[in-house]
Protein backbone atom coordinates (compact mmCIF):
# COMPACT_ATOMS: atom_id res chain seq x y z
CA UNK A 1 0.00 0.00 0.00
CA UNK A 2 1.15 3.49 -0.85
CA UNK A 3 0.69 7.03 0.98
CA UNK A 4 -2.95 8.05 -0.59
CA UNK A 5 -1.81 12.00 0.30
CA UNK A 6 1.45 11.51 -1.99
CA UNK A 7 -0.35 9.51 -4.76
CA UNK A 8 -3.35 12.47 -4.89
CA UNK A 9 -0.97 15.31 -4.60
CA UNK A 10 1.11 12.92 -7.72
CA UNK A 11 -1.94 12.59 -9.90
CA UNK A 12 -2.81 16.77 -9.45
CA UNK A 13 0.49 17.21 -10.50
CA UNK A 14 0.82 14.99 -13.75
CA UNK A 15 -2.68 15.68 -14.84
CA UNK A 16 -2.73 19.50 -15.37
CA UNK A 17 0.16 19.39 -17.77
CA UNK A 18 -0.83 16.09 -19.65
CA UNK A 19 -4.45 17.40 -20.17
CA UNK A 20 -2.83 20.92 -21.59
CA UNK A 21 -0.86 19.25 -23.87
CA UNK A 22 -3.39 16.67 -24.93
CA UNK A 23 -5.19 19.48 -25.58
CA UNK A 24 -3.13 21.29 -27.86
CA UNK A 25 -2.14 18.07 -30.05
CA UNK A 26 -6.08 17.41 -30.46
CA UNK A 27 -6.13 21.08 -31.62
CA UNK A 28 -3.26 20.62 -34.07
CA UNK A 29 -4.89 17.59 -35.57
CA UNK A 30 -8.33 18.79 -35.94
CA UNK A 31 -7.28 22.90 -36.99
CA UNK A 32 -3.68 23.58 -37.64
CA UNK A 33 -2.43 27.09 -39.80
CA UNK A 34 -0.91 25.97 -42.13
CA UNK A 35 -2.31 22.44 -42.74
CA UNK A 36 0.44 19.84 -40.88
CA UNK A 37 2.13 17.73 -43.55
CA UNK A 38 1.37 13.77 -43.85
CA UNK A 39 5.08 13.53 -41.63
CA UNK A 40 3.81 16.06 -38.98
CA UNK A 41 0.27 14.50 -38.90
CA UNK A 42 1.88 11.22 -38.08
CA UNK A 43 4.10 12.52 -35.41
CA UNK A 44 1.28 14.57 -34.18
CA UNK A 45 -1.18 12.10 -33.81
CA UNK A 46 1.49 9.28 -32.29
CA UNK A 47 2.67 12.04 -29.55
CA UNK A 48 -1.52 12.54 -29.04
CA UNK A 49 -1.60 8.82 -28.20
CA UNK A 50 1.19 8.53 -25.74
CA UNK A 51 0.14 11.63 -24.17
CA UNK A 52 -3.31 10.47 -23.61
CA UNK A 53 -1.52 6.69 -22.48
CA UNK A 54 -0.23 9.22 -19.46
CA UNK A 55 -3.56 10.41 -18.92
CA UNK A 56 -4.87 6.73 -18.19
CA UNK A 57 -2.19 6.06 -16.49
CA UNK A 58 -2.82 9.02 -14.07
CA UNK A 59 -6.23 8.09 -14.02
CA UNK A 60 -5.22 4.56 -12.77
CA UNK A 61 -2.73 5.78 -9.85
CA UNK A 62 -5.36 7.83 -8.87
CA UNK A 63 -8.11 4.89 -8.31
CA UNK A 64 -5.37 3.31 -6.62
CA UNK A 65 -4.99 6.32 -4.16
CA UNK A 66 -8.87 6.04 -3.15
CA UNK A 67 -9.02 2.74 -3.13
CA UNK A 68 -6.17 2.17 -0.48
CA UNK A 69 -6.86 5.10 0.71
CA UNK A 70 -10.81 4.25 1.29
CA UNK A 71 -11.92 7.11 -0.30
CA UNK A 72 -14.09 5.42 -2.50
CA UNK A 73 -15.78 1.72 -2.54
CA UNK A 74 -16.63 -0.74 -5.03
CA UNK A 75 -20.05 -0.74 -6.12
CA UNK A 76 -22.12 -4.34 -5.39
CA UNK A 77 -24.60 -4.71 -7.83
CA UNK A 78 -25.61 -8.54 -8.94
CA UNK A 79 -23.88 -9.97 -11.56
CA UNK A 80 -23.16 -13.62 -13.09
CA UNK A 81 -18.91 -13.53 -13.18
CA UNK A 82 -18.76 -15.99 -15.67
CA UNK A 83 -21.07 -14.55 -18.16
CA UNK A 84 -18.90 -11.24 -17.70
CA UNK A 85 -15.34 -12.87 -18.30
CA UNK A 86 -16.54 -14.44 -21.69
CA UNK A 87 -17.84 -10.60 -22.46
CA UNK A 88 -14.17 -9.24 -21.52
CA UNK A 89 -12.17 -12.12 -23.41
CA UNK A 90 -14.41 -11.56 -26.11
CA UNK A 91 -13.10 -7.70 -26.77
CA UNK A 92 -9.21 -8.79 -26.02
CA UNK A 93 -7.19 -9.03 -28.63
CA UNK A 94 -3.56 -8.37 -27.18
CA UNK A 95 -1.15 -10.08 -29.24
CA UNK A 96 -3.24 -11.54 -32.12
CA UNK A 97 -0.32 -9.85 -34.09
CA UNK A 98 1.62 -12.23 -32.89
CA UNK A 99 -1.12 -15.64 -33.32
CA UNK A 100 -1.50 -15.75 -29.92
CA UNK A 101 -5.16 -16.12 -28.80
CA UNK A 102 -7.23 -16.25 -25.79
CA UNK A 103 -9.95 -19.14 -25.42
CA UNK A 104 -12.55 -19.35 -22.93
CA UNK A 105 -13.37 -22.91 -21.47
CA UNK A 106 -15.55 -24.55 -18.60
CA UNK A 107 -19.64 -22.74 -17.60
CA UNK A 108 -20.41 -19.66 -19.33
CA UNK A 109 -23.43 -18.66 -16.51
CA UNK A 110 -23.81 -19.95 -13.14
CA UNK A 111 -21.54 -17.62 -10.61
CA UNK A 112 -24.12 -15.04 -9.37
CA UNK A 113 -22.47 -12.20 -6.99
CA UNK A 114 -22.77 -9.37 -6.29
CA UNK A 115 -19.90 -6.70 -7.25
CA UNK A 116 -18.96 -3.69 -9.25
CA UNK A 117 -18.72 -4.84 -12.97
CA UNK A 118 -17.25 -1.93 -14.60
CA UNK A 119 -14.16 -2.60 -12.57
CA UNK A 120 -14.28 -6.47 -12.45
CA UNK A 121 -14.08 -5.76 -16.40
CA UNK A 122 -11.11 -3.72 -16.22
CA UNK A 123 -9.10 -6.10 -13.79
CA UNK A 124 -10.01 -9.34 -15.55
CA UNK A 125 -8.95 -7.22 -19.15
CA UNK A 126 -5.83 -6.32 -17.38
CA UNK A 127 -4.67 -10.22 -16.11
CA UNK A 128 -5.77 -11.71 -19.27
CA UNK A 129 -3.86 -9.28 -21.63
CA UNK A 130 -1.04 -9.69 -18.61
CA UNK A 131 -0.48 -13.16 -19.54
CA UNK A 132 -1.13 -13.49 -23.42
CA UNK A 133 1.76 -10.83 -23.69
CA UNK A 134 3.95 -13.19 -22.02
CA UNK A 135 3.48 -15.72 -24.73
CA UNK A 136 5.65 -16.01 -28.03
CA UNK A 137 3.55 -16.94 -31.09
CA UNK A 138 1.71 -18.62 -32.03
CA UNK A 139 -0.26 -19.92 -29.23
CA UNK A 140 -3.17 -20.60 -27.28
CA UNK A 141 -4.00 -19.43 -24.02
CA UNK A 142 -7.18 -20.74 -22.01
CA UNK A 143 -9.16 -19.03 -19.44
CA UNK A 144 -10.93 -21.85 -17.81
CA UNK A 145 -14.01 -21.23 -15.57
CA UNK A 146 -14.54 -23.34 -12.83
CA UNK A 147 -16.72 -23.68 -9.51
CA UNK A 148 -15.52 -25.01 -6.42
CA UNK A 149 -17.33 -25.49 -3.58
CA UNK A 150 -15.48 -26.12 0.01
CA UNK A 151 -16.92 -25.56 3.67
CA UNK A 152 -20.46 -24.72 2.67
CA UNK A 153 -18.41 -21.75 0.29
CA UNK A 154 -18.73 -21.20 -3.47
CA UNK A 155 -16.45 -19.52 -5.13
CA UNK A 156 -15.85 -18.71 -8.70
CA UNK A 157 -12.37 -19.80 -10.38
CA UNK A 158 -10.86 -18.51 -13.68
CA UNK A 159 -7.75 -19.88 -14.12
CA UNK A 160 -5.53 -18.56 -17.26
CA UNK A 161 -2.64 -20.96 -18.70
CA UNK A 162 -1.48 -22.69 -21.65
CA UNK A 163 -4.19 -25.79 -21.95
CA UNK A 164 -1.61 -28.86 -21.04
CA UNK A 165 -1.28 -26.50 -17.46
CA UNK A 166 -4.49 -25.16 -17.10
CA UNK A 167 -4.94 -28.12 -14.40
CA UNK A 168 -1.38 -27.79 -13.26
CA UNK A 169 -1.45 -24.23 -12.34
CA UNK A 170 -4.27 -24.24 -10.30
CA UNK A 171 -2.90 -27.58 -8.80
CA UNK A 172 -0.14 -25.89 -7.56
CA UNK A 173 0.83 -23.83 -4.08
CA UNK A 174 -0.26 -20.57 -4.29
CA UNK A 175 2.45 -17.79 -4.94
CA UNK A 176 2.45 -13.92 -4.96
CA UNK A 177 0.86 -13.24 -9.25
CA UNK A 178 3.85 -10.63 -10.64
CA UNK A 179 1.83 -7.37 -10.98
CA UNK A 180 4.50 -5.11 -11.68
CA UNK A 181 4.95 -5.70 -15.08
CA UNK A 182 5.67 -3.08 -18.19
CA UNK A 183 3.58 -2.13 -20.87
CA UNK A 184 0.45 -2.60 -19.50
CA UNK A 185 0.69 1.29 -17.01
CA UNK A 186 -0.72 0.46 -13.64
CA UNK A 187 -3.70 -1.99 -14.96
CA UNK A 188 -2.43 -4.97 -12.76
CA UNK A 189 -2.23 -3.58 -9.29
CA UNK A 190 -5.15 -2.38 -9.89
CA UNK A 191 -6.81 -5.00 -11.17
CA UNK A 192 -5.23 -7.09 -7.69
CA UNK A 193 -6.48 -4.48 -5.55
CA UNK A 194 -10.42 -4.46 -7.31
CA UNK A 195 -10.33 -8.40 -7.06
CA UNK A 196 -9.26 -8.19 -3.28
CA UNK A 197 -11.58 -5.88 -2.55
CA UNK A 198 -14.28 -8.14 -3.56
CA UNK A 199 -12.98 -10.54 -1.09
CA UNK A 200 -11.33 -12.44 -3.69
CA UNK A 201 -7.42 -13.64 -4.45
CA UNK A 202 -5.05 -13.21 -7.74
CA UNK A 203 -2.19 -15.65 -7.98
CA UNK A 204 0.20 -17.95 -9.99
CA UNK A 205 1.50 -21.30 -9.28
CA UNK A 206 4.61 -21.11 -7.76
CA UNK A 207 7.93 -23.95 -7.67
CA UNK A 208 8.32 -22.99 -11.51
CA UNK A 209 9.17 -19.88 -12.70
CA UNK A 210 7.75 -20.12 -16.06
CA UNK A 211 4.39 -21.42 -15.71
CA UNK A 212 4.23 -18.37 -12.57
CA UNK A 213 4.80 -16.03 -15.38
CA UNK A 214 2.59 -17.58 -17.63
CA UNK A 215 -0.54 -18.14 -15.41
CA UNK A 216 -2.78 -16.33 -13.16
CA UNK A 217 -5.55 -17.91 -11.06
CA UNK A 218 -8.38 -15.68 -9.71
CA UNK A 219 -10.82 -16.38 -7.02
CA UNK A 220 -14.00 -14.73 -6.46
CA UNK A 221 -16.81 -15.77 -3.86
CA UNK A 222 -20.15 -16.26 -4.97
CA UNK A 223 -23.60 -16.65 -3.75
CA UNK A 224 -25.47 -19.30 -3.06
CA UNK A 225 -25.62 -21.69 -6.46
CA UNK A 226 -28.50 -21.53 -8.69
CA UNK A 227 -30.35 -24.93 -9.38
Amino acid sequence: MIDPQLVSLAVHEFRTPASVVGGYLRMLQRDADPPLSERQRRMVDEAEKSCARLVAIVAELSDIGKLDGGVISLARQPLDLFALVGEVAELVHEARDREVFLEMRGPTNGAPMSGDGPRLRAAFDAVFRGILREKPGPATVVAERRLDVRDGKSAAIVIVSDAASVAHAYEREPGPFDDKRGGLGLALPLARRVIEGHGGRLWSPSGDEALSRTSAVISLPITELTR
